[in-house]
């Protein structure tokens, strides 16, 4: 067969290409998606051959079934983007191809692309138009938010897994708030965090669950929900906090064997906001002296004096670190090379932080189910990151932590 092709067609293509270079990816993309959309429809007509037992005008007696001529349907294949084939059909509608998922407009590497994507924090509606780029048609809000319930039942696998074989000796515990859709309004929900410290060294996230964190009561369900699933209460000797009302008494009530260290960070920012700002440096500089003396001992004897050089100076400051001593010193029945992470809630701190990180670009996330998945998903990733640093394989001369002043 001669193809004609005139000279003006010839420069007007050429223009073209110069004008939009992609033009030409298209022009592949395109012929690519017709070559595999044929194939696949060739495909499917042999497929439906072999289930009939004979080829296309072959009559054989005693068959009563025939085909049926075809419908048109589109698929989205990674890498290629929309196809459009024709699905064979037989009069007596027993034919179902295996080529192609039944109900599903997109093959399952899209859905789980999608999937991660929409866990690393890109929003709906980023990733709408993100499609169209990257798989030739752009789905919808409606079909991403499907497609991401696929992954509701792993989560809630995972969030209420058995705890029995994980030996965990130290708990950290925190909440962090998110806004939240529920139903037809948007709320400021908390979701409590815990993560347990195995003997071995090893964090893990074993606790999330939506919960006020100011609630002694939600503490209380949070806790036993731990316990219900395995943990084992006997063998949990510390939690680390940062004091939040009536948290501390849940705590010893539920795990009776265990010891509160709290946080001092948080004990240092509420002694601090109470000191003058001319002050403020040197009032903290005597207290990284008794959070990071080298022993008990030591700790008690800086204290003492910090006492009574400030006491009568800024007396509500003195009162508040009083009240905290004792927990904030819980550190020091511990091994030394753990102390520098026993010492505040800085982990639980950095999951949440990342959390807030992560779903900052949503604003707000859609329901509690969509809040799970998308912790879930942290959770693991900063678990895979902690494994090269488990608690008490640090070195013992790293840099103290700066209490901020301002």
């Amino acid at each position: 067969m001669e193809i004609k092709i005139s000279v003006p067609e010839v420069v007007n293509l050429i223009k073209e290409l110069q004008d939009r270079p992609s033009r030409i990816f298209e022009m592949a993309t395109m012929n690519v998606q017709k070559d595999v959309g044929d194939y696949l429809t060739n495909l499917m007509k042999a497929e439906l051959t072999h289930v009939l037992g004979r080829e296309k005008y072959e009559r054989n007696k005693g068959q009563a079934n025939h085909r049926n001529g075809s419908y048109p349907r589109e698929f989205c294949i990674k890498g290629i983007g929309e196809v459009a084939v024709k699905v064979p059909r037989d009069r007596k509608g027993q034919y179902q191809t295996q080529v192609l998922p039944r109900g599903k407009r997109y093959e399952d590497r899209i859905v789980e692309d999608l999937s991660i994507m929409y866990l690393t924090g890109v929003s709906t509606r980023t990733l709408s138009m993100l499609s169209r780029r990257l798989i030739g048609r752009e789905i919808s809000h409606e079909e991403v938010s499907k497609a991401n319930r696929e992954l509701t039942e792993a989560v809630e696998k995972w969030r209420n897994r058995d705890l029995s074989n994980e030996k965990i000796k130290y708990i950290f515990v925190d909440g962090v708030i998110f806004k939240m859709r529920l139903k037809y309004s948007v709320e400021n929900i908390p979701v409590l965090v815990a993560i347990g410290v195995t003997e071995t060294g090893a964090k893990l996230v074993v606790g999330l669950q939506s919960g006020d964190k100011e609630s002694a009561t939600n503490w209380r369900e949070f806790f036993r929900d731990l316990k219900s699933r395995g943990l084992d209460a006997a063998s949990v000797q510390l939690g680390i906090m940062d004091g939040l009302s009536g948290l501390e008494k849940v705590f010893a009530e539920e795990f009776p064997h265990a010891e509160v260290q709290r946080c001092q960070v948080h004990v240092a920012r509420n002694v601090l906001a109470k000191v003058p700002h001319k002050l403020k440096k040197e009032v903290a500089d005597d207290l990284r002296s008794i959070f990071y003396a080298s022993s008990k001992e030591k700790a008690d004897e800086l204290y003492k004096s910090f006492y009574e050089k400030w006491n009568k100076v800024i007396p509500s400051a003195v009162k508040s670190l009083s009240q905290s001593i004792e927990a904030c010193l819980t550190f020091f029945k511990f091994p030394d090379e753990e102390w520098i992470s026993l010492r505040t809630t800085n982990i639980i701190e950095r999951l949440n932080k990342e959390f807030k990180r992560r779903t900052k670009s949503m604003e707000i996330v859609a329901g509690e189910n969509a809040c799970y998945r998308l912790l879930a998903f942290i959770s693991l990733k900063m678990e895979l990151s902690w494994r090269s640093n488990p608690i008490g394989k640090v070195r013992p001369n790293l840099p103290l932590y700066q209490i901020y002043t301002k």
